[in-house]
């Protein structure tokens, strides 16, 4: 896991990590009922903002407050900040209301990433359920972008409904490409839903990958992390071959505050993405 100095890719080191620098708002775009993706850019259009797939920022709303969201753009496009967020709370109420021209605070990036380098020469199992795609869209894109580096590379995605299937444009190009698997499942539909129904971990019993030789990463919520591990042991991964990402109440960011600790570590910066041996044995309890 690769942990990302908290330095702004000009070169100008942040004095403070808890002082925002200023960003203005360029693009606002509805994904789904509640979920927006909000672009960013420096002041100076000139700068770029460096992140590795998988960490995030904190998001300044002046006169509300801030928020940690994953940033879910393409690592190799600097100049545009892309934040795929869910309205849930007065902070992210607040920035589902932004237009283009409202400047918002960025801290970060902060937190570990997903370990791109080290699925080099392996196959790549990428399992997201719901908002937990945005984390991910990262590292696909990253992966893409240098596909002859790895093996086999699956993308397995479950949405509660067809109605609430995230990016939904992009992952019909990345089926249609013949390079990747990418299976999608919904909990329930209509009878005009022709595709998969079902939980997101059934689709790794069609394999299209080599368990010895597999890195896993996956991205949702906790209930269905339990068990695509479950689902992934049963294919003969094993908990030093997977990666997922968690989610806490992070206030500070950089392991100060406590309010996001999980049991002698801090989500903010020893996450938040965990190889699973290393949490394993406290990630099925909860309230911690």
């Amino acid at each position: 896991m690769q942990t990302i100095p908290h330095t702004l890719s000009w070169g100008h080191d942040i004095p403070d990590p808890m002082r925002p620098a200023r960003f203005r708002v360029e693009s606002v775009q509805h994904e789904l009922t509640g979920v927006f993706t909000v672009g960013l850019k420096p002041l100076d259009e000139t700068q770029t903002f460096e992140f590795a797939p998988g960490q995030f920022n904190m998001l300044y709303q002046f006169g509300v407050g801030e928020v940690p969201i994953s940033v879910s753009g393409d690592p190799a496009r600097p100049t545009t900040l892309l934040h795929t967020i869910r309205a849930v709370g007065s902070v992210t109420n607040a920035l589902q209301r932004v237009s283009p021209g409202t400047m918002l605070g960025v801290r970060g990036p902060f937190g570990t990433s997903w370990p791109v380098a080290a699925a080099e020469g392996s196959d790549l199992v990428i399992l997201a359920g719901g908002i937990g795609l945005a984390p991910l869209r990262p590292l696909i894109y990253q992966v893409l972008a240098n596909r002859s580096r790895f093996g086999a590379v699956c993308i397995f995605y479950g949405a509660r409904t067809p109605d609430e299937i995230l990016y939904r444009d992009e992952l019909e190009q990345w089926r249609g490409r013949f390079d990747l698997t990418v299976e999608v499942t919904v909990d329930r539909a209509g009878s005009d839903w022709l595709g998969r129904v079902g939980v997101v971990t059934k689709l790794l019993a069609s394999k299209g990958f080599s368990p010895p030789d597999t890195l896993a990463c996956l991205c949702g919520p906790e209930i269905m992390m339990r068990y695509a591990v479950l689902a992934l042991h049963d294919q003969g991964v094993g908990d030093q071959q997977i990666y997922v990402s968690l989610e806490r109440n992070m206030k500070c960011a950089v392991g100060f505050c406590g309010h996001c600790q999980f049991g002698g570590a801090f989500v903010c910066k020893d996450g938040p993405v965990f190889r699973f041996d290393t949490i394993a044995e406290r990630f099925d309890t909860r309230e911690i």
